[in-house]
């Protein structure tokens, strides 16, 4: 029998955690480890939980759901982080989507719709819900990559200054370990394997001048 999807929900207000964790306990194929009431919460029972998907609030006291959600991918890589926000401006949703969250669900939704966001990131897709979809105009990168989230474009930034991955690490307050990912994951994205390559890119789309996007 295959184990339940694991869920963690991050959100400061009790009763909306509490009727999302109710929503959930409906399906035998979902468990919910935990509730968080910050976002500094949310990182340490990440880390100390380990769920499969974390449902994020992004307004939340002290850390908020970004900077959690950032935290959280630093240091548990493979987790994924599902928005779920009242905010439906284009910019909240490109934001949380750039910061690395699978997915933005809006919480007038009706009640199934978390659960179809959850199986779809759980497939490894992202999910934006109608009212969400609808605020973002059809960006897309013009050569069709993948993008960066914004902690791998600094990366990316200082990788083709010519840092190492140890000056990296000590620049931005982060292991080694965890530039080694982020550099995985830019090169797996980019379609990039030289360090040279990485540079080329960086030229190229502006990153050197601070002037590009991905």
């Amino acid at each position: 029998m295959t184990a339940p999807v694991r869920v963690l929900i991050a959100d400061d207000h009790p009763m909306v955690a509490e009727g999302i964790e109710a929503i959930l306990d409906t399906y035998d194929d979902l468990e919910v480890v935990g509730t968080a009431p910050d976002g500094r919460a949310a990182v340490e029972a990440a880390e100390r939980m380990r769920p499969d998907v974390v449902l994020m609030d992004l307004n939340m006291p002290g850390l908020t759901g970004l900077a959690a959600t950032e935290l959280i991918l630093e240091r548990c890589p493979d987790m994924r982080i599902l928005i779920l926000s009242m905010h439906d401006s284009a910019e909240y949703i490109s934001t949380a989507l750039a910061h690395g969250a699978k997915g933005y669900v809006l919480k007038d939704v009706p009640t199934d719709e978390i659960k179809i966001a959850i199986d779809a990131v759980m497939r490894g897709e992202t999910y934006l819900c109608t009212g969400a979809k609808s605020q973002l105009s059809p960006k897309k990168i013009a050569d069709g990559r993948e993008p960066l989230t914004s902690r791998e474009q600094t990366i990316l930034l200082q990788l083709a200054q010519g840092r190492s991955n140890r000056e990296v690490a000590d620049s931005l307050d982060i292991s080694v370990h965890t530039v080694e990912t982020h550099r995985k994951n830019i090169r797996r994205k980019l379609g990039i394997s030289s360090t040279a390559g990485l540079t080329r890119y960086a030229l190229e789309h502006g990153v050197l001048q601070g002037t590009g996007t991905f």
